[in-house]
C-alpha cells in the first residue's frame, strides 16, 4: 500500500471514524483504524463494542494519489496524533513488509516509521444494509437528537432509559428520551411511509456521536433496522450501533392533557431569569428554584442555606386568573428551553405536584416535561 493524501482530508476523515476506538476494548486491534486503499479511494474503519464507523474518501480533486492498494491497520490515538502535528499539506503513508508503515512528508524532512497491528487480527466489520430502509431527513435527525437526546438518563441500573425511543407507524416517528424527572417528545412525519412498524431504543450517547460526525448539509439518512442493531447510511458515512434490549416504559399517562393554568412567556427571557436565579443554587440542593404567578407577572426564587436568596421577575400572559406556585429543577428546566427554537413558549400546569408541560405556540411535534420537585 502506497499513498499520497492531503492532510487536510485525512485529519477530517479519521476525526469522524476515531470516534469509535477505544483504548480500554478487551480486543486491543480495535483501539486500530484500519485503512482500505483501492483504486477509487480511502475505506476508513473504526469499531469497537458499541458502535462501527466507516467512511469512503474518494479519489476526487486531487485529494490523494494511489501507487499501491492494500490494507493495515493502525494504532487510532498515533496516527491522529501524527497527522496532527505534520504542518505539510501531503502526508505520505507506505507499508513495508505488512510489519510497519513509513509515514513522511514529500521532502522527508518529516518520517514516522511506525508499527502496524497485525490485519488478521482484526474482527469481520459487517455493515449490512437492508432491503427496505426508513429514509429521514437530516436536518429533522438532527433536531430529535438536540431536542429530546438531552433527557436521556446516564444511570445504567435502568438501561432503557438512557436511550431515546424510537416508534415509526407509517409515517409517523415518534420518539422520547426521558431519565423519570424530566421527558422530550418529538413526533415528526416522513416523506415516505414505512411497511413495517418499528419500535427501537438506540444509546442516547451513540445517536448524540452520530450527529456530531453528520454531514448537516447533507439532504437524507438512510436508516437500516436489524434484531439488535441500527445502521445510520449518509453518503459515505455509516455509522452502526448497538440496539437496548427491553421495553420502553409507557410514558403517555404521565403527560398531562388538561391544564388549570397556561402562561405564555418570551423564551430567551424566561431562560435568563431562571439562569440568573440559579446561580445561588447547589447540585447538592437539586438547583431548586419555585416560580410563582400573580396578575401578568411572573416570579422566580432560589434559597441556599449557604449563599442567600435571589429573586427575579418578568412579564407574562395568562389564559386565566389561576395562580401557582412550583418549584423545579433550573438545570432541567433550563435544557428543556434550550431544546425549543421558538420566540414564545407555552407553559401549562395541572398543580403544584403534577408536571409541568413546555410547548412552543406554534405546535411542531416536540413537548417537554419537567417533574416538580416538592419543597416541604
Amino acid at each position: 500500500m502506497k499513498l499520497k493524501i492531503k492532510k487536510n482530508v485525512l485529519m477530517e476523515n479519521l476525526n469522524k471514524v476515531s470516534k469509535a476506538i477505544s483504548t480500554k476494548n478487551l480486543i486491543p486491534t480495535l483501539a486500530g483504524i484500519k485503512f482500505d486503499l483501492t483504486k477509487k479511494g480511502l475505506l476508513l474503519t473504526a469499531s469497537n463494542n458499541d458502535i462501527t464507523i466507516q467512511k469512503f474518501v474518494k479519489v476526487e480533486k486531487k485529494n490523494m494519489e494511489i501507487d499501491n492498494e492494500g490494507v493495515v491497520i493502525l494504532q487510532g490515538k498515533d496516527i491522529l496524533e501524527i497527522v496532527r502535528v505534520i504542518p505539510d499539506e501531503n502526508i505520505n503513508l507506505e507499508v513495508v513488509d505488512d510489519a510497519k508503515v513509513l509515514i513522511y512528508t514529500d521532502d522527508e524532512r518529516i518520517k514516522y516509521d511506525l508499527n502496524v497491528i497485525n490485519k488478521n487480527d482484526y474482527p469481520n466489520v459487517n455493515l449490512e444494509k437492508s432491503e427496505k430502509s426508513i429514509i429521514i431527513d437530516t436536518s429533522s435527525l438532527l433536531d430529535i437528537v438536540k431536542e429530546t437526546a438531552f433527557a436521556t438518563s446516564n444511570d445504567e441500573a435502568r438501561p432503557v432509559l438512557t436511550g431515546i425511543s424510537f416508534k415509526i407507524n407509517g409515517d409517523i416517528l415518534e420518539c422520547i428520551a426521558t431519565d423519570s424527572y424530566r421527558l422530550a417528545r418529538k413526533n415528526i412525519r416522513l416523506a415516505q411511509s414505512v411497511e413495517e412498524n418499528y419500535n427501537i431504543i438506540i444509546p442516547g450517547k451513540n445517536i448524540i456521536e452520530f450527529s456530531r460526525i453528520l454531514d448537516s448539509s447533507s439532504k437524507e439518512i438512510k436508516i437500516h433496522v436489524f434484531n439488535n442493531k441500527i445502521l445510520f447510511e449518509n453518503e459515505d458515512l455509516l455509522f452502526q450501533s448497538r440496539l437496548i434490549s427491553g421495553n420502553y416504559p409507557p410514558t403517555a399517562k404521565s403527560i398531562p392533557e388538561e391544564f388549570n393554568l397556561i402562561i405564555k412567556a418570551n423564551l430567551q427571557e424566561l431562560y435568563n431569569v431562571i439562569e440568573q436565579a440559579s446561580i445561588l443554587t447547589t447540585d447538592k440542593e437539586k438547583n431548586i428554584v419555585s416560580l410563582s404567578t400573580k396578575d401578568n407577572l411572573l416570579t422566580v426564587k432560589s434559597v441556599s442555606n449557604e449563599k442567600g436568596k435571589a429573586e427575579m421577575k418578568m412579564n407574562i400572559s395568562k389564559n386565566n386568573d389561576e395562580e401557582i406556585t412550583i418549584a423545579f429543577s433550573a438545570k432541567y428546566m433550563m435544557e428543556a428551553l434550550n431544546a425549543l427554537n421558538t420566540e414564545e413558549i407555552e407553559m401549562s400546569f395541572v398543580g403544584e405536584v403534577k408536571p409541568i408541560v413546555i410547548k412552543n405556540t406554534k405546535d411542531d411535534g416536540l413537548l417537554q416535561l419537567v417533574v416538580p420537585i416538592r419543597t416541604y
